[in-house]
């Protein structure tokens, strides 16, 4: 029988799981139940109590490292504590979310207890035996991926599956004691950029993506690059939403023409790019190709702003399509954006 752990971490405030670490929960429940195995879940945090709480009616085992050491992520201290709490827990699979504290270290635990490691999950089946699906090549190749070795650790990607949502309640946590390493590395601080700055959240409800059609000429002849930029950014300060590019866009930097200064190939989506889960997505100025379109494979609600009517998004690739000039079309909804929050 499979003794399934799964590795969860709390998020800046020190007292909440992280939303991936909540589907990470929710896809060991449903694997926990689905082969009739025991369950734990390991919780690294300075204090455990409150996050414990959360997943108290999981129907699973509470482990938990707790202390300074464990309040910021550091390779040395969380590659100790996962450690510790697969070894506490005998676990045989080991769910994990491909957060960037543990998407880290986990290679390296998976080594020290004898594992295997598979990234990049995106689904669990099976009833007899563990299956684990992910994507290939851009996601254009789907495999489903079964080992016997174990413990295997299986990273799951996030927005993938729902959040564990249970009553919380109290909990009875074990306390994992763990040997630390000499800590060579001291956290001082966090340094992030302001709202406005930042244009990639993995966490927002929306993506807009911008195409190269922004810094083409316009209907006057001449090209509006400082035009666009601000109605770009306005739109992701009033919504919160996250930016993302076609391919085409980004790479104009180096080809000598008028390019949106805050876009790098960070915010590239597709074959070559990222492949984002958001519930919504707005395509603006692209023509949606297929090279393109293939990072929305997971966004749910496809729609685009477009002057042409026979481009790739009004051939089944988007939900709505609108056959209108992307300026004109954004100015409008910032307008009203803005009415609606003042």
């Amino acid at each position: 029988m499979e003794n399934i752990l799964v590795l969860t971490h709390v998020d800046e405030t020190g007292a909440a799981l992280t939303k991936a670490s909540l589907e990470a929960v929710s896809a060991g429940v449903d694997l926990a139940q689905r082969l009739q195995a025991p369950l734990a879940i390991g919780i690294v945090a300075v204090d455990a109590t409150a996050a414990a709480g959360a997943v108290a009616m999981a129907g699973a085992r509470l482990l938990a490292v707790a202390g300074e050491a464990f309040a910021q992520a550091r390779y040395a201290s969380d590659a100790a504590a996962c450690e510790a709490l697969c070894r506490t827990a005998k676990a045989s699979i080991v769910l994990a979310p491909a957060s960037a504290r543990f998407t880290r270290v986990a290679a390296a635990v998976a080594h020290r207890l004898g594992g295997f490691i598979d990234t990049h999950i995106t689904a669990l089946g099976g009833t007899d035996a563990v299956e684990a699906t992910r994507w290939y090549y851009r996601q254009r190749v789907e495999a489903v991926v079964s080992r016997d070795t174990r413990p295997w650790f299986l990273l799951l990607d996030a927005g993938t599956r729902a959040a564990h949502a249970g009553t919380a309640g109290a909990a009875t946590v074990e306390q994992v004691s763990v040997e630390l390493p000499a800590l060579r590395t001291q956290v001082t601080g966090l340094r992030a950029p302001m709202q406005d700055a930042q244009t990639i959240r993995p966490d927002a409800k929306m993506l807009f993506v911008t195409g190269a059609g922004w810094t083409k000429k316009q209907p006057d002849g001449a090209i509006h690059a400082d035009v666009a930029g601000d109605l770009i950014l306005g739109f992701l300060r009033l919504t919160g939403a996250s930016l993302g590019s076609s391919k085409s866009l980004v790479d104009q930097g180096g080809e000598g023409v008028p390019v949106l200064p805050f876009l790098t190939h960070m915010n590239q989506i597709g074959q070559t790019g990222s492949t984002p889960r958001h519930t919504k997505g707005l395509s603006t100025c692209c023509h949606g190709e297929e090279p393109h379109v293939v990072g929305w494979r997971f966004i749910g609600d496809r729609r685009a702003i477009s002057l042409d009517p026979n481009c790739g998004w009004t051939r089944g690739k988007a939900d709505v399509v609108y056959v209108a000039d992307a300026f004109a079309v954004m100015t409008k909804v910032n307008e009203l954006l803005h009415a609606k929050k003042a």
